[in-house]
């Protein structure tokens, strides 16, 4: 299967190896209808995934994996939804064992990958994954072009940025009302910090065509020392995050500044995405709002959130689960 950590990392090699089998082998005990295939994506699928190490203890996974699910063409929402709901005890198993997250994301039909074959997540997924369950990746992945990183669409970045700052916004509130687990709340706090100065340097790249497909390639392409540091971290984290709460602030906040002047990539007002957001919200929102991109509105919503440092406002909370 080749190697699913970052660096020279043999027992969580073959930790995931295992996971991999196994979740392989509970969903063929499922016979799942309508069910394509399933990949391992994310960090691990790409050979970038990180390795918590602590003293006198096992090496442990650090990041979620990430299972991608494809279905059969013409696979309609009930299907889907079935889908998702045999393959949920398979991770809640996985989860249970692993200590991390095995998420299935929602099933998509060959239809919508392809639709969505301009998005990050979906270009990511096809420069690394490993096969688990059904057809191979090949053959899923067949009608989905592989793009160069330069065109990747400005509300990539934009996208991007949002999720980041609502991790940001989560870790600020998570960081004044403590978990009852000082150990967990502590991690998920680093975490998001260290995603949030990540993200405004991967929104930086994508805004200006020079996303790298590789997080080391992006490092030296960006130049950014903070960034450098959240990329190591990235791959062997450590208890305490790279930077505070503010100093990420800031760097999400210069990323925002960075790529909303960059005119000339900035989506116009669409009937589609005017459309979009009141299909989705029931709502026309405010008309100075009305036809953009629903992300470039939560984003321009998000920059007066954090440069306030107000609370994650339930509204706009609504607006991220809505449109996440």
């Amino acid at each position: 299967m080749g190697r699913f950590a970052a660096g020279n990392a043999p027992e969580i090699d073959r930790l995931v190896a295992d996971a991999v089998a196994g979740v392989a082998s509970a969903i063929a005990a499922l016979s799942v209808p309508r069910l394509a295939g399933v990949v391992l994506g994310g960090g691990y699928g790409r050979g970038e995934g990180g390795v918590l190490s602590r003293p006198g203890a096992d090496d442990r996974l650090s990041n979620d994996l990430d299972f991608y699910v494809v279905t059969e063409a013409g696979a309609s929402e009930a299907d889907i939804d079935r889908i998702g709901r045999m393959l949920k005890p398979v991770s809640d198993e996985w989860t249970a064992r692993l200590g991390v997250d095995a998420d299935f994301c929602r099933a998509k039909t060959p239809w919508r990958l392809k639709h969505d074959e301009r998005r990050l997540m979906v270009q990511e997924l096809l420069r690394g994954y490993c096969d688990v369950f059904g057809r191979k990746g090949e053959e899923l992945f067949a009608g989905i072009s592989r793009l160069e990183p330069s065109a990747l669409p400005w509300t990539e970045a934009v996208r991007l940025l949002v999720n980041r700052g609502a991790g940001l916004l989560l870790a600020a509130a998570e960081q004044a009302c403590p978990a009852q687990e000082p150990g967990g709340s502590q991690d998920f706090i680093a975490r998001n910090i260290n995603k949030c100065v990540l993200g405004a340097g991967d929104a930086r790249l994508i805004a200006s065509g020079r996303y790298r497909w590789r997080i080391e390639e992006r490092a030296a392409e960006l130049g950014d020392a903070m960034y450098s540091r959240a990329a190591e971290w990235k791959l062997r984290p450590s208890p305490s995050p790279i930077c505070d709460w503010e100093a990420a602030r800031a760097a999400w906040l210069d990323a925002q500044r960075e790529i909303c002047g960059d005119r000339a990539r900035r989506p116009r007002r669409t009937i589609y995405s005017a459309v979009r957001w009141v299909a989705r919200r029931r709502t026309i929102g405010p008309l100075r709002t009305f036809g953009l991109d629903p992300e470039v509105r939560m984003l321009r919503s998000m920059r007066g959130v954090l440069e306030a440092r107000l609370p994650f406002p339930p509204a706009l909370k609504k607006d991220w689960a809505v449109f996440n």
